[in-house]
């Protein structure tokens, strides 16, 4: 007799995968209706954001962030919301409570049922379709059937596509294969490698280390293009080095354990040459964490509906069925990674644009009902490169959540949601309205009663006038008035020039000139008129107002990400709220010709407010937002507002 007990769940949306794309895809698919299940095969959510691996979430800021009020390119939606909470609850930067966060936020939502230490062995597929696929969770002995209508791949390395016997791209692609000019002339079944990640602390009396015998031993000359211990963003002696790179020469999943081994050995051995060999004045430093699962950049690759390509990037192609956007370089390591120290750690090409990223590349080629998000969606090699950052990825699992919440809705199955025009204006007018940016596409909402209304403030900035609270979108990202040319054809050489010289070459990512909108896009009050401040929204005619949803400014232009090295912490507002938002306002209607109040906030630090009323307001006239604090700036800032009945 078996120990293992049976069990049969169902759902709407099965998403396997608790990393970042699989968060924010079953959180945006929950939050509009859907039945979610997610499964994670660890005990902890964010993947290699976790504080098992705890790398960087990074994405379109790329390496140098934007600009004030010219060039906002982080990642809006539940990513900005994820990063926001972040940075005000844990001003520590604990790596569990990043966990903690996550595990909170899918808590939260009623239609979600999170299964945790649980992973996918099996899927059914008939007819062109999955149908159901087994999960076990070894630490209770169970073991579930879980049907659904649609299916979500967010596991990184594929593992439910794989088990569905979808057709997989692995290692570098040939020139000729895809017209790629980054691309080896040849192909070859090599991949970016894996990375092990250290902390440590410094004390106040010598804390000496003594190696292994295993360990890797290193030279100086191994780091010529590898620099630790100096001034820079993430080179201190707190927070390890990406560039500790190994395993792309190897199957990153069935030779995973091996690479594990390796990386200890090589990140230990590179701890004992800078505590012992490097000359350095590291006598009271001592490791106070090590990971023990490498964070793995890159695996199995679906081929979907299209393949992104490196021209795609490049040219900020625009397509009909965008559902997220990127901007990360194209960012190449050399697969021999610390084995190859004659080489730089990474050639990190220079985009001038942010790019489209199609929903046709997050949905199986072969079968009508999975979807795929991260780092496993459907590209080349060199498109990957840039697509594969976890804000990035973030985007595309609250793309892939609200697809997926809608075709439920319309009855329409993955495969040919992107041939629906209609469809796909309403998940992309669904994305905007919850605050996900996409390239060039305005607001036009039929329900949203705002635009209808005539918009005044107490007072206003020139370029900053009330009636942007409903421009076309919620920030700018025209960038620069000049776009720098790539000063190097790898940005890690204006890197390793910034850490000698201490002046940085900043080279920045913004729209396609096409597609940009310029312009401020929201409300900025007169500093001069001090707060409080009014934005006032007023009808022809009363209307039935049931919920008001607000877009706060939250400096889309700096990094903010959860962070272990000092350095780069430094450049962001981290531990408090960002100092554009709004924190204290309330909300007025105006009903049979008086003034109510109909919603008091204090300590505000959200980007997305949405304040919703059981019964509708009837007859409101005018609708008014009092700012009457901001946490630091000096004026108000809105960036949209929007009416619904």
């Amino acid at each position: 007799m078996s120990i293992i007990t049976e069990h049969s769940l169902a759902c709407d949306l099965l998403v396997v995968g608790g990393g970042m794309s699989g968060v924010c895809c079953a959180l945006a698919a929950a939050r509009l209706g859907t039945q979610v299940i997610l499964v994670q095969d660890r005990a902890m959510l964010g993947g290699n954001a976790s504080s098992e691996i705890r790398m960087h979430i990074v994405g379109a800021t790329g390496l140098h962030a934007g600009l004030p009020l010219s060039l906002e390119s982080r990642e809006g939606g539940i990513i900005e919301e994820i990063r926001l909470e972040l940075a005000v609850r844990n001003p520590q930067r604990s790596a569990a409570v990043f966990d903690l966060i996550l595990y909170e936020l899918c808590r939260a939502e009623p239609n979600l049922t999170l299964l945790l230490n649980t992973t996918v062995v099996g899927a059914r597929v008939e007819e062109g379709r999955i149908r159901d696929v087994v999960a076990e969770r070894p630490s209770t002995e169970d073991r579930f059937t879980i049907a659904a209508t649609m299916f979500a791949d967010c596991t990184g390395d594929g593992r439910l596509g794989a088990e569905a016997a979808v057709p997989v791209m692995r290692g570098r692609e040939g020139q000729a294969a895809f017209g790629e000019t980054l691309a080896p002339e040849e192909g070859d079944a090599k991949t970016l490698g894996s990375t092990i990640l250290f902390q440590a602390k410094q004390h106040h009396r010598p804390m000496p280390y003594v190696a292994p015998p295993w360990v890797r031993k290193f030279q100086p000359s191994d780091f010529a293009l590898r620099p630790f211990g100096k001034r820079g963003s993430d080179l201190g002696l707190e927070y390890g080095y990406w560039w500790i790179e190994w395993g792309g020469c190897l199957d990153t999943v069935k030779d995973n354990e091996r690479i594990r081994d390796e990386l200890l050995a090589i990140t230990l051995g590179i701890w004992n040459h800078i505590k012992n060999e490097s000359g350095l004045d590291v006598s009271h430093w001592a490791l106070d964490w090590i990971g023990m699962v490498p964070g793995k950049r890159e695996s199995r690759r679906f081929v979907g509906q299209h393949i992104l390509t490196e021209s795609d990037l490049m040219n900020s192609r625009a397509f009909p069925d965008a559902i997220a956007f990127g901007g990360w370089p194209i960012d190449l390591h050399p697969p021999e990674g610390v084995d190859a120290p004659t080489e730089a750690p990474c050639t990190q090409n220079h985009l001038r644009w942010l790019y489209d990223i199609p929903l046709r590349s997050c949905v199986a080629g072969n079968l009508e009902n999975l979807f795929f998000a991260g780092r496993n969606l459907s590209a080349t090699h060199i498109a990957f490169a840039s697509t594969r950052v976890m804000a990035t990825c973030a985007a595309v699992g609250q793309g892939v959540g609200t697809a997926a919440a809608l075709a439920l809705k319309a009855g329409v199955i993955p495969a040919e949601i992107a041939s629906s025009s209609e469809l796909m204006r309403s998940i992309q007018q669904r994305l905007l309205r919850d605050d996900a940016y996409l390239i060039g596409r305005p607001r036009a909402d039929a329900d949203d009663l705002a635009p209808s209304a005539v918009v005044t403030a107490s007072s206003e900035q020139a370029g900053g006038e009330a009636a942007l609270v409903l421009s076309a979108q919620t920030r700018a990202v025209h960038g620069p008035d000049v776009v720098a040319s790539a000063a190097a054809a790898n940005q890690w050489e204006n890197v390793l020039a910034e850490i000698a010289t201490g002046k940085a070459t900043a080279l920045y990512t913004s729209a396609p000139p096409d597609r940009a909108a310029p312009g401020l896009h929201r409300w900025m009050s007169e500093p001069a008129a001090r707060l409080p401040a009014t934005l006032e929204l007023r009808w022809a005619a009363p209307v039935a107002a049931s919920e008001v949803q607000l877009i706060f400014d939250t400096g889309l232009h700096r990094f903010l990400t959860l962070s272990q090295a000092d350095g780069y912490t430094a450049r962001m507002e981290w531990g408090r709220p960002q100092p554009e938002t709004v924190r204290d306002y309330r909300l007025e209607a105006k009903i049979g010709g008086e003034w109510r109040v109909i919603h008091n906030e204090v300590g505000n630090y959200q980007r997305r407010r949405v304040h919703r009323w059981a019964e509708p307001l009837p007859t409101v006239a005018a609708l008014r937002l009092v700012v009457t604090a901001t946490n630091g700036l000096d004026h108000a800032r809105v960036c949209e507002v929007r009416v619904y009945s």
